[in-house]
């Protein structure tokens, strides 16, 4: 009985963080419909066409990403001087980002703008694991944008600064190259 215990357990968080995984990493590890989990490119399914092409973005620069984020601050009609960045300039070439307190009632409609304004500059939306309500994330020229609100319970610091009426509007860029990342091509049947 112990050793089927075991192997349901093992089973069960084997699942959960293949299925994590595949939230954190939807262009390298897929879940197909008959649970058999691919890790490495996508496998071709016999019922979908050919994959949709890759995207020829070219790389872009961490200048360029502020710059992004510069534009859509301001085409939410913030003043990104409001704000501060996240990261100091040429501290780190593959994070940068910014942030600014704003009122709760406000930051929905702000990332709303940013988003809006993301999409527009060429911005592709990666809906996996978003949560429509508190963050969306994008992708472009091998960098990857979160915008987010986070209200005064998960702020960093208990000692924060916020009041009960506002919340930290944030965008946050990383610069990740998962083609650098080793990944097997194995296929693995759970159930």
């Amino acid at each position: 009985m112990n050793a089927l215990l075991k192997r349901v357990w093992i089973g069960l968080a084997a699942t959960l963080i293949v299925s994590l995984a595949a939230v954190v990493l939807p262009d390298q590890i897929q879940i197909n419909d008959d649970g058999r989990i691919h890790l490495g490119a996508p496998v071709p399914s016999p019922s979908t066409a050919a994959p949709a092409p890759e995207s020829t973005s070219p790389p872009l620069t961490r200048d360029a990403v502020d710059e992004v984020i510069r534009t859509a601050v301001t085409a939410a009609g913030l003043d990104p001087a409001q704000g501060r960045p996240i990261g100091a300039t040429g501290a780190d070439s593959n994070k940068t980002g910014w942030m600014a307190v704003r009122e709760q009632t406000a930051a929905q409609s702000d990332m709303y703008a940013i988003c809006a304004d993301l999409e527009r500059q060429g911005w592709t939306l990666n809906p996996n694991g978003d949560r429509p309500v508190a963050s969306r994330s994008y992708k472009r020229g091998g960098w990857y944008l979160l915008v987010s609100t986070r209200g005064k319970t998960q702020a960093p610091s208990t000692t924060s600064g916020l009041t009960d009426s506002q919340t930290y509007l944030t965008l946050t860029g990383l610069h990740l190259n998962l083609s650098d990342l080793p990944l097997p091509e194995i296929t693995v049947r759970i159930g």
